[in-house]
């Protein structure tokens, strides 16, 4: 599914923000990005405040909890689940008071191969060892998601547009991911079979929204052909870092000539006394280099920060969604200089 849920300018972030403030935070989100703004995101709260935890919270029958080398399957829910799903809770009423009546808003979730990369079995493997908890996983991900999505819809009014993130996949699909010991690597997973269980998800998680699911990797090779052969109606990247060889390049211009969309990242996560043409100039280079009319940022383009903002200097958050703002309107009306 190409059709866009968001309206051509549209500006958004990739989910996370500074601070502890998740009131504080909604209200910026909905002040700056009015026409697609996303649920926040706060990992300073610690314990499952991150992604790997606020995805664990919409988890059914299945509970994690904390031990030294990170999230670990629980037999039951404990206090660290606890407090993930309590943290969610508290960001949906944060949402609900910020909100107004959107058109429509992004809620982030931790991929299939990243939430099986991130959490560790009883007996201390990577889920993704084991192919049968980690379709048990995703099946539990996917019924929890519904009812999330369910939720969020009903507290805003909004159409809800999922953004899965996959920031392991690359390490996933090279052999490169450690044990949790760290004295070992997790053995390659075949592209065939990344791709069969990323497509399941993607497939679940758009039968559920009825709109086209994003895919997040901010990598410098984001493995965009699996991707778009997954069913991914967008790919989001950092264009200040991805490795634009010959190679990726191609896979580039292909996926945006097949009709997925790219979430360009482009706005800086500090600050910077770069000027919004600065700031543009990957994507406008990166449509020149592949030979497309600059229309099409216009047409299957949204501007986003580089990555997250959990980084950022808490003055600056505002400024960099402001920033991303006026950079979707530059793609829908350039200016003559550019």
């Amino acid at each position: 599914m190409n059709e866009r849920a968001w309206r051509a300018g549209a500006a958004t972030g990739i989910g996370s923000m500074p601070g502890t403030d998740v009131a504080e935070a909604a209200a910026v989100i909905f002040g700056e990005l009015a026409d697609f703004p996303h649920e926040p995101e706060l990992p300073a709260r610690g314990v499952g405040a991150d992604l790997l935890g606020r995805t664990a919270a919409l988890l059914v029958d299945l509970a994690v909890e904390v031990v030294p080398s990170g999230y670990r399957v629980a037999a039951r829910p404990g206090h660290d689940h606890r407090r993930a799903t309590d943290l969610r809770r508290w960001d949906l009423d944060a949402v609900q008071e910020a909100a107004g009546r959107p058109p429509l808003i992004k809620t982030q979730v931790a991929g299939p191969w990243t939430l099986g990369a991130g959490i560790e079995l009883a007996r201390g493997h990577r889920v993704l060892t084991d192919r049968g908890a980690l379709r048990e996983f995703t099946e539990s991900l996917l019924e929890g998601l519904r009812a999330h999505v369910a939720e969020l819809s009903a507290r805003t009014g909004a159409k809800v547009v999922v953004q899965l993130d996959e920031p392991s996949l690359p390490a996933i699909l090279a052999g490169s991911l450690s044990t949790p010991s760290g004295y070992g690597t997790v053995p390659a997973v075949p592209e065939p079979e990344a791709r069969e269980l990323l497509t399941r998800a993607v497939d679940g998680v758009r039968s559920i929204t009825g709109q086209p699911v994003i895919v997040h990797c901010c990598a410098e090779r984001p493995p965009f052909a699996l991707l778009r052969s997954a069913g991914a109606g967008a790919i989001a990247f950092d264009l200040t870092v991805v490795d634009l060889s010959s190679a990726l390049l191609d896979e580039i211009g292909e996926t945006w000539d097949s009709g997925v969309e790219l979430f360009l990242g482009l706005t800086p996560v500090k600050p910077s006394g770069k000027d919004l043409r600065a700031i543009a100039r990957p994507a406008l280079d990166l449509a020149d280099r592949l030979g497309f009319n600059r229309s099409i940022l216009t047409e299957r383009a949204v501007p986003t920060p580089v990555c997250g903002l959990a980084g950022s200097p808490a003055d600056w958050m505002r400024r960099a969604l402001s920033l991303t703002t006026d950079l979707g309107k530059a793609f829908a009306e350039p200016p003559e200089t550019w």
